[in-house]
Parts: structure tokens; C-alpha cells; sequence
């Protein structure tokens, strides 16, 4: 039997947004390198995050979160959200979005995600801003 199947559905939904909330803030810290991805990096970074930012933590029992059934089953979770946030194409206003600020700054990221997208979009409009003017 599953133990995550045994969660509420609240507390599913909520290890699901935490798992992508914190790749994608993972992602950012590496500028969305794939290069400098580091599978035990991003989980330091997701267990600091659930135990400071994720309401679910501390709703699971002591004993099941010692389970290792539990952690298989969360890695299981966690590769499984993790390959739908890198599955999820950009939608088109986020290409067109992307591109303008791209020629507009003169830079040139690749992205091929909607997450990814979404990063790039306020990457650029933060160094836009920032960017001295001529």
C-alpha cells in the first residue's frame, strides 16, 4: 500500500506545489544551467525549503516521514513532478515575450520550458531595468 495514497488530498497537492516551487527556485539559482545541475543539490535545496516554507512538513507524522517507503515514494514524486515542470512547452506569448526582450538586450537564452520561460521573462525585465540608459 502507498503511503502517499494515504495523504489527504490537500497535503498531496501541497507536496506536489512544494517539489516544483522549489526545483524552480533551484533552477533560478543556477540560471536554468543544465550543466551545473546537481540532483543532491536540489534536494538539500527542496528538504531546507519543506522544513522552513511547506505547511505539509509538519502535518506528516513523525513515524511516516522516517519510513524509507515514504522517501522512495517521494522520489518517485519528485522525479515525476520535476519531468512535468521540463515537459510543460512555453506558451507562445512567453516565446514572443522572451525573444523581444532577448533582441531588445542583445543576449541570446535558450529555454525550452514554460517554467524556464517564465524565469527568462523576469530575468531580462529585471536587467532591462537596471541597465543604464544611452
Amino acid at each position: 500500500m502507498s503511503i502517499l495514497n494515504g495523504l489527504s488530498q490537500g497535503v498531496k497537492i501541497s507536496i506536489t506545489r512544494s517539489i516544483t516551487t522549489a526545483f524552480e527556485q533551484y533552477m533560478a539559482n543556477i540560471m536554468w544551467d543544465e550543466d551545473m545541475y546537481s540532483p543532491a543539490d536540489f534536494m538539500k535545496e527542496w528538504q531546507r525549503y519543506i522544513q522552513k516554507n511547506a505547511s505539509w512538513y509538519s502535518s506528516v507524522p513523525d513515524t511516516m516521514r522516517n519510513d524509507p517507503q515514504f522517501h522512495t515514494e517521494l522520489a518517485g514524486k519528485i522525479n515525476q513532478v520535476v519531468a512535468k515542470v521540463l515537459a510543460e512547452e512555453p506558451t507562445e506569448e512567453q516565446i514572443e515575450t522572451v525573444n523581444a526582450l532577448q533582441e531588445k538586450l542583445g543576449t541570446d537564452y535558450d529555454f525550452s520550458c514554460k517554467a524556464e520561460a517564465r524565469f527568462y521573462i523576469d530575468f531580462l525585465t529585471e536587467y532591462e531595468k537596471k541597465k543604464p540608459r544611452n
